[in-house]
């Protein structure tokens, strides 16, 4: 169980390894502030989505599922944008056009058509949170970088009085999205290699030997 919720967050990470939700994650993450709110907000539309989807999975039909997946996350995107625009009007006027656009956000549509669908609501509730956790974790790991370099500062604190503002433009979020995805699959291929048995009989081959002789 606990794969399904490990997996999003470095192995599957929806951002840095499977590369989707690009659009969002680059013209949003121009802040620490900005990549956390859109991640939470995707989170819960994800975890909504999930939920439901699974509970549903015997009772839409093949053809018109498509239909229905999306008619469920806009009903959880509409909860969300509403509960942003009454609490957070100053998140919810930074992220514009991005927070109803989640809607079609494809790492939500691919949860509901490639996992939801086909597993129960506990294994799709772990895959909801960790692919979140991963979107959310990439989000902010990227305002934080743009947002030191680029402005100065994050979340109110003075970081660097000479920002390079480049850092903020297009041209900069492509660079740090660049180095992060290559920091993640490094980090992935460091994650998939086998251990090496350094204790005990695994240290050397006097066994094998001696059958061979």
């Amino acid at each position: 169980m606990l794969k399904y919720f490990s997996n999003g967050i470095i192995k599957e990470n929806p951002v840095l390894r499977l590369v989707l939700g690009t659009c969002p994650t680059l013209a949003i993450s121009t802040s620490a502030i900005n990549g956390l709110g859109m991640g939470i907000a995707a989170t819960v539309v994800l975890l909504g989505s999930n939920i439901v989807i699974s509970l549903l999975r015997g009772f839409i039909p093949d053809k018109v599922r498509i239909p229905a997946f999306i008619t469920i996350i806009a009903g959880f995107v509409t909860i969300v944008q509403l509960l942003v625009k009454a609490y957070t009007p100053e998140l919810d006027k930074a992220l514009g056009i991005y927070l109803p656009l989640i809607v079609v956000n494809c790492i939500i549509l691919a949860r509901a058509e490639m996992f939801a669908s086909k597993q129960r609501v506990l294994p799709s509730i772990l895959d909801a949170l960790g692919m979140g956790i991963g979107f959310t974790a990439a989000l902010l790991l990227m305002g934080i970088i743009r947002e030191i370099i680029g402005s100065g500062s994050v979340f109110g604190m003075l970081f660097n009085s000479n920002p390079m503002l480049i850092f903020i433009l297009p041209p900069g979020g492509f660079f740090v999205f660049g180095i992060l995805i290559a920091l993640a699959n490094k980090v992935a291929d460091w994650m998939d290699k086998p251990r090496v048995q350094t204790t005990g009989c695994g240290r050397c081959n006097l066994c094998n030997e001696g059958d061979k002789g």
